[in-house]
């Protein structure tokens, strides 16, 4: 058995003279998270459409679980579990009934009723899709995608929309997943759920795949971490510069009385600081340590002006 549940090896996937996917390649391991990342119009949509077997690669291949889903689409969906943004239930069934209708459609579904307490929908069981507040349409798109028990699960944005405690609520359902063994392929535009959730991370720009990694990786850099210090009076960092140098390390004053140094957050570092602060009698009001995010690394990325 392959280690990758999932291998998109460059694939190009046109609509007329437009290239929406071009030349992509990446994969993602059994039993990982992979966040697939792109501003709107990235192809990412387009990508996970191709994976699912819903529409076909104009060149490259894929392979999902092993299957080809361009050949064999039904082999591929009877093991995977999809989210679907629209909700994928049906407006005036009830969640309940929309939950036991899906779980015939497999051999070996959860409990619905399980499914109902796992995501907090207990309370609106006999409430009609419609009726529900889009939270809770939310929490029942991903009950809808887990109930077949996928071996892969594609998940479109599961936290757009949700409040805080359905957020952590999905996040630990998610991680509950990732320990069962599912892969899981997630795209979402809030770079810390990614980085708080992902194994690897592939963000993806013009059909292209422009960074992929581990989230510690992405975000690694040889100007971070940077050591912000904030002190009542003014501090004279010639001493303090003078005890760095051996470690290559500086201290520069942004603004009267703030300070950074760049490339560290050592405790060493914290305790020089904090040790000729205390001698040149200096109170440090603020002292805080800041690293690149992937929010940084995607923005850096993909640019920061807006698209249509």
């Amino acid at each position: 058995m392959s280690d990758h549940a999932l291998v998109v090896d460059n694939v190009v996937k046109r609509f007329g003279e437009k290239k929406a996917v071009d030349g992509l390649t990446f994969s993602a391991r059994r039993g990982q998270l992979l966040a697939l990342l792109g501003p709107n119009g990235a192809g990412k949509t387009t990508t996970i459409e191709m994976c699912e077997g819903f529409t076909s690669p104009t060149s490259g291949s894929i392979r999902v679980l092993g299957i080809d889903p361009v050949a064999h689409p039904q082999k591929v969906r009877d093991r995977i579990g999809i989210m679907l943004q629209g909700g994928g239930a049906y407006a005036s069934v009830s969640v309940q009934e929309m939950l036991r209708l899906a779980a015939g459609y497999n051999a070996h579904p959860h409990d619905p009723q399980w499914l109902m307490e796992l995501l907090g929908l207990q309370g609106v069981a006999n409430t009609s899709y419609r009726r529900l507040s889009g939270g809770q349409q939310q929490r029942l798109s991903l009950a809808l995608a887990m109930i077949g028990r996928p071996e892969l699960i594609f998940l479109d944005e599961p936290t757009a929309g949700l409040d805080a405690q359905s957020r952590i609520a999905v996040w630990d359902v998610i991680s509950a997943m990732k320990r069962d063994g599912v892969t899981v392929l997630l795209t979402t535009h809030l770079m810390d759920e990614a980085e708080a959730l992902a194994d690897d991370v592939v963000i993806i720009d013009h059909g292209r795949v422009v960074a992929q990694g581990s989230p510690a990786e992405l975000t690694s850099h040889e100007e971070f971490p940077v050591l912000s210090v904030q002190t009542a009076e003014a501090l004279d960092i010639r001493p303090l510069n003078d005890e760095l140098a051996p470690a290559n390390l500086s201290v520069e004053e942004v603004r009267p009385r703030d300070y950074r140094i760049k490339g560290t957050g050592s405790p060493d570092v914290v305790e020089t600081l904090a040790r000729e602060a205390a001698r040149q009698q200096v109170l440090i009001r603020e002292l805080s340590v800041s690293h690149r995010n992937l929010e940084d690394v995607f923005l850096e990325l993909t640019g920061r002006e807006l698209r249509s």
